[in-house]
């Protein structure tokens, strides 16, 4: 698989779901964990298609505002007992703001904290 003239064969396999959107928010990546996440909505179909209709506001905003000022947001969440966390950053070649990289995956509830000042 290629991305922008990177290899990207290590992702495929990557235990979280990988989702990456251009600058007009065009799903153009999806690793097979996103794939199967996001089944139930199109699956490997969402790609070409905007990441902003598969959102409903408030977030379909707060993605717009990531598109045109890049910035991150990283955020946990819950469903059916199992927490996630998401984090989106901004997708960067040669300095240039290319899109959004979305990074989701279970956390363990038991997770250690560690607090190192």
């Amino acid at each position: 698989m290629k991305l922008a003239g990177t290899d990207l064969y290590w992702v495929e396999e990557f235990s979280g779901a990988v989702t990456v959107c251009d600058t007009a928010g065009i799903i153009v990546y999806m690793n097979k964990v996103s794939i199967g996440q996001f089944a139930a909505y199109g699956g490997e179909e969402l790609i070409g298609t905007n990441l902003l209709d598969c959102h409903p506001e408030p977030s379909r905003t707060k993605l717009q505002e990531m598109l045109k000022t890049p910035t991150e947001n990283v955020y946990t969440t819950e469903k059916n007992g199992k927490k996630k966390i998401i984090v989106q950053k901004p997708w960067m070649q040669n300095g240039e703001f290319r899109g959004i990289v979305e990074l989701s995956f279970d956390l363990d509830s038991q997770m250690p904290h560690f607090i190192r000042d």
